[in-house]
């Protein structure tokens, strides 16, 4: 019995962890509220998406991403891996 619970559990962390990951760049930027300090072209409290993008390389994501996911130089982000490193792609792809 406990572990076909085990089990379950597993398959529900996973299930909720999918769901998460499958929001878009854009969603995430908005549901965790990087626009209250960034705008797309015209700076906030924090560079614009527009400089950001002209900054940075996508091949600079998971360095980004994990910078924030840190606290380096910014905030520290309460999400996970998957959604810090779409958010960071959003930025500097737009996409």
């Amino acid at each position: 019995m406990k572990p076909i619970l085990i089990a379950l559990a597993a398959a529900a962390s996973l299930a909720v962890a999918g769901a998460a990951s499958a929001q878009s760049g854009p969603d995430l930027f908005k549901s965790k509220g990087c626009g209250t300090c960034h705008a797309p072209d015209a700076k906030k409290m924090g560079p614009s998406l527009k400089d950001i993008a002209a900054k940075n390389k996508p091949d600079a994501a998971d360095k980004i991403a994990a910078a924030l996911k840190e606290g380096k130089g910014h905030p520290k982000v309460a999400a996970s891996d998957a959604e810090i490193k779409a958010m960071v792609l959003y930025t500097i792809t737009g996409k």
